[in-house]
Formats: C-alpha cells, sequence, structure tokens
C-alpha cells in the first residue's frame, strides 16, 4: 500500500467505525459482533477493515475531537465479556441491554456506562475477589500500567480532574492545576486515587479487548486500517501535558487555531479550534513526540491513514477567539524533514495520506516525496464544469480509492442531491443510459474496484444501498453525526456472496499466500 510495505499491490476492503458494528448495549464494540464482522469480511474476500479513530470521544461526540490520542474510548469495551470474567453479572450488564438498531445516543452512554464499569472496577480492586481470572488480571494491569506510564498517568489524573472540575477544560481549572505545579498534582494523585486507577483500568480493558480482536482479524488475513488525525483536541491531556510543543501563551491559551480557509463548502470556512504546532520546537526533538505518537498508533492497526495531511507542508492559522475561519493565513509546517524521521525510527511503514480538497504544487511534491498512496473519492468526480483527478482514468496505481468517506453522503443519497447536468455527465461516464440512487452505489462500487487503484475501500453504507439516514458525519456540524449504526442482520451470506464475486471480477481477491478465502 506504501513504498517499501509489504502491503497487497491490488486489493479491496470496506469502511466501518466500530462504533458503527451492531451489538446489545447501545454502541458498537469489541463484542461478538466485531469477530463477526472480521468473519464476513474474510467471506466477502476483502483484505482490509478500515476504521475511525479509536480515542475517547469529547464535546461533540467526534472520533477526530479525543481527549487523548493515546487513550482508548471505553465505551468499545465489550460488556458480556466482563460477565464471563466476572467482573460483571448477567443481571447488572442486563440493565444496560439497548434495542438493537437504534442510533447511538452518546448522552445516555455518558451518564450510565460509566457507572456499569464502574461496578467493573470495584469488583476488580475488591480483596474479597479472589478469582484466578481476576487474579490474573490484576497481574496483566500491573505490567500495562508500567509499559503505558508515559502517557496514561497523565491521562488517568487529567480524567479525574475533568470529573472534579464538573467536565470543565482544564482551561478552567485553577492555576496551579492548569500550569501543572508540582505540588498540586502531587496532592491531587493523592485526593482522587480511586478516579485514575479506574480510568486506568478502562484503558487496560480497552487495549486488552482490541488486541484480541486485532489478532483475530489478522490470523483470518484481514488488516486493520487506523486513523488518526493531525491535530490533537485543545481539551486533551496531550496538550495539558506537554504544552511547549504547541502555540499557547503562558497561560496555556492557545494564540491560534487549527481550519480551513473558506471554499465552495462554506462561505466562512472550518473552524476547527485545534491547538497549532510548534514545529520548531518539534524538531529541536527530533520530532520524539510524533515518533511516539505514530508508534503507538502502529501498535493500534497495519496500515495508517493520516487525516489533513497537507497540513504536514502548509497549515492554516486562524487567530484564536475568531468565531469563523475567514481572517486566518497559510505557515510553513515541516515538511518532509518529519517523515525523514519517521523512516529513521520506524522504517517505512505504510501511511496513507489524505491529501483531498485543493492542493498546491508543493503539497503534491511532498505525497509525491514520501511514497504515499493519496486518495480519491469517485463522489468527487463528476463535476461537469471541469476535468477531475478524481476521475479513475487520471489514477495512478498507489492511491486509495473510495466511493465516498466517513465525511460524505452515502452514494444513494448523494445521487440524489447532485444537480441534474452532473447526474447525467455520472451517467454517462459510467456508460448507462439512465441510473436510479441504487443504481448508482453499484455503478460507484464497480467503478472503484475496477479502476487502476492498488487499494480501494468501499463504506459499509455504500454495499448495503443505505440512504442519508446512514450518513456518519456532516463536516462543519456539531450535534447528530457519528450516531449511524448497522442492523444486525444486515450481514447477510448472499451479500458477502455478491462483494466477494465483484471482488474476484476486478482481480481484488486476497492471494492464495495471504491464506484468506471468500464464499
Amino acid at each position: 500500500m506504501a513504498r517499501g510495505s509489504s502491503q497487497l499491490t491490488r486489493a479491496a476492503g470496506i469502511l466501518l467505525p466500530v462504533f458503527s458494528l451492531p451489538g446489545r448495549y447501545g454502541i458498537g464494540a469489541f463484542s461478538k459482533e466485531a469477530y463477526r464482522f472480521v468473519d464476513f469480511l474474510r467471506d466477502a474476500g476483502q483484505c482490509y477493515w478500515q476504521i475511525l479513530p479509536l480515542g475517547p470521544t469529547s464535546y461533540g461526540d467526534s472520533p477526530y475531537q479525543s481527549f487523548s490520542t493515546y487513550a482508548g474510548n471505553p465505551y468499545f469495551i465489550d460488556i458480556d465479556a466482563l460477565v464471563r470474567e466476572g467482573l460483571l453479572t448477567k443481571e447488572e450488564a442486563a440493565e444496560h441491554v439497548t434495542p438493537e438498531g437504534q442510533a447511538i445516543d452518546y448522552e445516555k452512554l455518558y451518564q450510565t456506562r460509566y457507572q456499569l464499569l464502574g461496578r467493573a472496577y470495584d469488583r476488580f480492586v475488591s480483596r474479597e475477589e479472589t478469582a484466578a481470572g481476576i487474579v490474573k488480571m490484576r497481574g496483566d494491569y500491573a505490567v500495562f500500567s508500567v509499559e503505558n506510564a508515559s502517557w496514561l498517568d497523565d491521562f488517568a489524573l487529567f480524567l479525574a480532574l475533568k470529573e472534579e472540575n464538573d467536565g470543565k477544560s482544564f482551561l478552567d481549572w485553577d492555576e496551579p492545576l492548569r500550569l501543572r505545579r508540582e505540588a498540586a498534582l502531587n496532592a491531587a494523585r493523592e485526593r482522587l486515587a480511586s478516579r485514575i486507577g479506574f480510568h486506568s483500568f478502562l484503558q487496560f480493558l480497552f487495549a486488552s479487548q482490541y488486541a484480541a480482536l486485532k489478532k483475530y482479524a489478522n490470523d483470518a488475513g484481514i488488516r486493520i486500517v487506523g486513523d488518526i488525525p493531525i491535530y490533537v483536541a485543545q481539551d486533551s491531556s496531550d496538550v495539558w501535558a506537554h504544552p511547549e510543543l504547541f502555540q499557547l501563551d503562558e497561560d496555556c491559551v492557545p494564540q491560534a487555531v487549527a481550519g480551513c480557509p473558506p471554499d465552495a463548502f462554506s462561505a466562512t470556512g472550518q473552524l476547527w479550534g485545534n491547538p497549532l504546532y510548534r514545529w520548531e520546537q518539534h524538531e529541536k526533538t527530533g520530532f520524539a513526540w510524533w515518533m511516539e505518537r505514530l508508534k503507538h498508533a502502529f501498535s493500534l492497526c497495519d496500515i495508517l491513514r493520516i487525516d489533513h495531511f497537507r497540513g504536514f507542508e502548509s497549515y492554516y492559522s486562524i487567530p484564536y477567539g475568531h468565531e469563523t475561519a475567514e481572517f486566518g493565513h497559510w505557515e510553513k509546517g515541516p515538511g518532509y524533514q518529519l517523515f525523514r524521521a519517521l523512516n529513521r525510527n520506524l522504517g517505512e511503514v505504510p501511511v496513507i495520506a489524505e491529501d483531498l480538497g485543493y492542493l498546491t504544487p508543493e503539497v503534491l511534491k511532498l505525497v509525491a516525496d514520501t511514497g504515499y498512496p493519496g486518495m480519491k473519492v469517485l463522489q468527487f468526480a463528476f463535476d461537469s464544469r471541469e476535468e477531475s483527478d478524481y476521475l479513475p482514468h487520471n489514477y495512478p496505481k498507489n492511491c486509495v480509492v473510495y466511493t465516498g468517506t466517513h465525511d460524505n453522503d452515502t452514494t444513494d443519497s448523494w445521487f440524489e442531491e447532485i444537480p441534474e447536468t452532473d447526474r447525467t455527465y455520472a451517467c454517462d461516464y459510467l456508460g448507462l443510459p439512465d441510473l436510479s440512487a441504487e443504481d448508482a452505489a453499484t455503478a460507484l462500487i464497480r467503478a472503484a474496484l475496477a479502476s487502476v487503484a492498488d487499494t480501494a475501500i468501499i463504506p459499509m453504507q455504500d454495499w448495503l444501498g443505505l440512504g442519508h439516514e446512514a450518513r456518519i458525519n456532516h463536516p462543519s456540524t456539531l450535534g447528530g453525526n457519528w450516531r449511524w449504526r448497522m442492523e444486525p442482520d444486515a450481514l447477510t451470506d448472499r451479500l458477502a456472496e455478491r462483494i466477494g464475486r465483484m471482488t474476484k471480477l476486478y482481480g481484488r481477491l486476497p492471494k492464495p499466500t495471504e491464506d484468506v478465502t471468500f464464499g
């Protein structure tokens, strides 16, 4: 998939966030449904499962705005596994069963899930619990805590302090804690020891369960395509613990924040609000923080998609406090120096560069210099006013093609909403006299699979032929996003056979040496 990697040269996969899996407890998790999806991917002749960032979500529920770039989302912990391990009772778990097929209710999860997990933690630390499985788990937890102390200690303390401060941003904490005065931190560690232990324990459960799922996927010939945003959230343990790495003033208030300038999609641009990096400080350390971040990311996935890749060449800087992104300006990023350090420290790891949108010659050169495949999105291809780089006949082999991404509408819905001239153009290009919305999804899937792109990734919603109700995210909006879940009966043998047949037709089945079969 990337220069120097050992990935397949021609393969296919499916995009489905973990939270979109079906399951009994209100959100997708590392449960039997996740293992069933891996089996489905194998049976359908797929090589990749692409997911979204796995971190704990903050305000707005976006996986791209997390309290930590290292931590995992406790909502993904499999409740039934905790019952089997003796940390919860069946009756306790039953109180949290949610009707399948419902959209994710993050407010309800926030109000109830931590209470349930708290019961598991109480049993874990109770001296009265002497079951062999729990005793062994305590030993594994001790090892995990030591091996991950470099980020886990700060993260668990950060969350405990947020709870103590009614969920407020760390910018609103008392100065000694906001600025990490050692005496205040030591007092907090002693005062909040139980809550710190609780949050560390949740990270242990997440890591243990995810490692088991990833091993199952890899043993089945399925590689995980992970995802990280270029930036971290302002209200995160990353910024709180390492303020010197970000453009902050002496009170830890951002001086400038990230976003995108106005364009055809947004007249006022996109104001993301993430603090920007002090790239000169990162360079002085040999990009040590980035090396650790990427090393951890690759421990969770086999291939890594890096969001907003163009920000490494140049980034849009918006003065802090502005309500829109209209008055920002461009600054130079670290460029290839960062990736030279990455190659030196981790080798030529498999990366997908999210290079969508307007790209300058300098950005194109950076992507070319890294050798990483960029992204092609077919929903962006059919603008009848101009020739598009997203049309399949313009693809290089070294790219990853999608019908749409998590930021796009489903293809069915997209086709119904585009201008008639673009719809006609799409019909002409795809060689069909007329297209219904259902036909459009199939046609775009075929175009993606048939293209010369080394890798084709199809969102699960398009394989299922779903409409607008299955859209995952509306960029630049807050609320109502990241909520779609797949129906529990969606993964049929007939669908797996259909996907496998099309994957075989266009030469994307796993090679025999990969020990993966379909059908």
